[in-house]
Formats: C-alpha cells, structure tokens, sequence
C-alpha cells in the first residue's frame, strides 16, 4: 500500500515542481514579467477548487480510483505541457495537472494514514510526505541538467501512464472506507465541521505567505540574487535532504508526543524560515530555506495524521482537498499581494512580509483538540 500511494505521491509531485524550478526559464521565453508570473501562479494555485468533485469521488467510490485515475490524468497534461506554445495555454494545462496533482495526493495521504496502526499513523503520513520529497528532488536534480530547456522535464509524465495501470491493478483499497460504504450519508454538523473551518482557516493564511514563497524562490535566487540554475538548485536540493530526515523525525516524534503543540510549534518555525528565505542576501536565503524546510517537512506529516483523526471516513477526503482549496485562495490573495508590494519595495520584503499570515495561520491550530491515535470515526 505505501509503495503504490508513494509512487502516484512521487510523480505528481515531480510533476508539480517543474513549475518553480523553470520559472527564471520560463519568464525569459514568454517574456514574462512579474505581475505576469504572480497571474500565472495565482490561475495555477486555483486548480486545487478544481480537484472538489474528484475529492467527493474518493469518498463515495474508494479512494483507489481516484489515485489511478489521477496519476493518469496528471500525466496526460504533464506531456502537454511540453509542447504548451504560450504562456497562456501553459497556465491552462497546469490548472488541469493541478487537479489531479491535488486529487492524488490528499486521496493517497488519507489511505496510508487510515490503513496504518494506530500507533504509527504519524509514520505513514511521514511517508506520504517523504515520496512528494523525493519526487521535487529528482526535478531539482534534473533541472540545472537541462536548463533552460523547461520543457524536457514535463515529458517524465509519459512515467505516468504505466504507473497508474500499476496502481489500479495492485493498490489494496482502504478497509476503513469499506467498512462505511453502507452506512447514510454524513450530515454537514457536528464538532467535525468546526474542526474542518479551522483548518480551512489554517491553510488559508498560511498559504498567504507558502505560495509566493513557492512561486517565486527561483526566480528571487536569479533575478535578485543573480544566482546561476546549479546554485538554486544546491540550495533547493540541500533543503530536500533536510528535509527527507525531518520527514521521519516528525512523523516518529508525533506517535510519541502528540499532535497539537508539535504541529502548530513546528507550523510557526516554518513560517518563519519562509520569511527570512527573502528577507535579503545569500546566507539568508541558504538559512530560511534550511529552516522552513525542516521544520515544514516535520510538520506535514503531524497536521496530515492529525487532520485524518479529527474528520470523519465518509468526507476524510473531501475535506482534505477543500483544505487544499482553502489553501489555494489564500495563495492567490498572497500572490497578488506581493506581486502589488513588489513594486515600492522589491519582491523581497514583499513576500517576507507575507509571514505575518503564516504565523497566524499556524496559531490557530491551537484551537484544535489533541487527537494521537484516537479511534477513526466513520
């Protein structure tokens, strides 16, 4: 089960990387400035509402065809990507791999937390989270290889169509979403529903700061920082192995010691490390990206077992794609709010500035109940 929800976790996040990486690349050839990437990201980021149907879909039907039919479908727009001929319809092709992309992702993250022990869904959320590592590493190793020629790394989507043959024929479905398939539909109430306004809360702000951070990383190395390809890369690349350890630590740490004060401790490290990455020069950059991505990268799979115990089997999908959502419009707001800073004070302080949100975001997890190994509701 962790090797198939791995792999589709693996691709579809090699895939969601390309973007940031090729972005310096990707703005020379379409002559794009950058009100024009902020619009780029911000239509990219809104994929995520995209993904609510195919979230819905996991619940009713098994999570299994959602994860095969969306690694299909990311992939099918990875290779049309390559041969996108505008920045425009790049964007256009980018949203509909960001569906799936997302779709994939939350819907492989709910079944490895739901199938492992009880004592160990931290570790299965930290494997979740390690494979999407993985899979930015390898475009991050890829990518100085091939610079500036962007477009060869969205043809490994052609990787893509096997592999979802693969895990439709070989990935067990999840018991837990089993065993609810004859029981009503879930009524919209209850303490579950305030669980979930919070989290879509979370992930809205912090999105506010995490996705021009993402956006924009790149292309703040080379055209603030004149950072070559190989540079950003090393420093993108160091922060993976960073954090492919912290992956682990987190997810052990929080099957020991819970998850609400670790997740929204590390959640403010996190935010943090995001703003000082463009507070201004090299060592800061090499420092907040370190920072951000080990203290980010242990938080992820604490908040992402914890979101698994707080909702229910019958929307646990669902829920996790409209956090995604949330996250996306807090991105767009965050996009746009630096890209109209950029111009009285440099890109930035405009995204550091953007932290503020991040910090709060994570705050507000504190409003959130202690939940390590409870029993899965229905």
């Amino acid at each position: 089960m962790l090797v198939w929800c791995g792999l589709a976790t693996l691709l579809s996040a090699l895939d969601g990387s390309v973007l940031f990486l090729a972005l310096p690349a990707i703005s020379a050839e379409f002559h794009a400035r950058v009100p024009s990437l902020a619009n780029l990201g911000s239509v990219v980021a809104l994929g995520a509402l995209g993904a609510l149907p195919l979230g819905m879909l996991g619940d009713r039907r098994g999570r299994k065809l959602v994860i095969a039919t969306g690694t299909a479908g990311f992939g099918i727009a990875d290779i049309a990507s390559s041969l996108a001929p505008s920045l425009a319809a790049l964007a256009a092709l980018r949203v509909t791999a960001v569906i799936f992309e997302t779709a994939v992702a939350q819907s492989a993250l709910v079944l490895a937390v739901e199938e492992m022990p009880a004592r160990h869904r931290g570790l299965g959320a930290a494997a979740m989270t390690l494979a999407a590592g993985v899979g930015a590493g390898m475009a991050t190793i890829a990518y100085p290889i091939v610079a500036p020629h962007w477009r060869l790394l969205y043809l490994a989507g052609v990787l893509a169509l096997p592999v979802s043959v693969l895990v439709w024929l070989r990935l067990p479905e999840s018991a837990a979403w089993q065993e609810t398939r004859t029981l009503p539909r879930l009524a919209w109430r209850g303490p579950w529903v305030r669980r979930l306004v919070i989290l879509l809360v979370s992930a809205l702000l912090t999105a506010v700061l995490y996705e021009p951070a993402s956006i924009f990383l790149a292309y703040y190395g080379s055209a603030t920082l004149r950072l070559t390809p190989l540079v950003i890369s090393a420093v993108i690349l160091a922060a993976s192995v960073v954090g492919g350890l912290a992956y682990f630590g987190g997810g052990w740490l929080t099957d020991i010691v819970g998850r609400r004060l670790l997740g929204a401790g590390l959640a403010v490290l996190a935010a943090v490390g995001g703003a000082v990455t463009f507070a201004g020069g090299l060592p800061l950059f090499w420092a907040g990206t370190l920072g951000a991505s080990a203290a980010g990268s242990a938080a992820s799979p604490v908040i992402g077992a914890w979101m698994v115990e707080l909702l229910p089997t019958r929307v646990r999908v669902t829920a996790e794609t409209l956090d995604v959502a949330a996250g996306a419009l807090g991105g767009v707001a965050g996009l746009q709010l630096a890209a109209a800073l950029s111009g009285r004070l440099g890109l930035g302080p405009a995204i550091a500035l953007t932290g503020a949100f991040a910090v709060l975001g994570a705050v507000v997890l504190l409003l959130l109940p202690e939940t390590r190994g409870a029993p899965l509701e229905a």
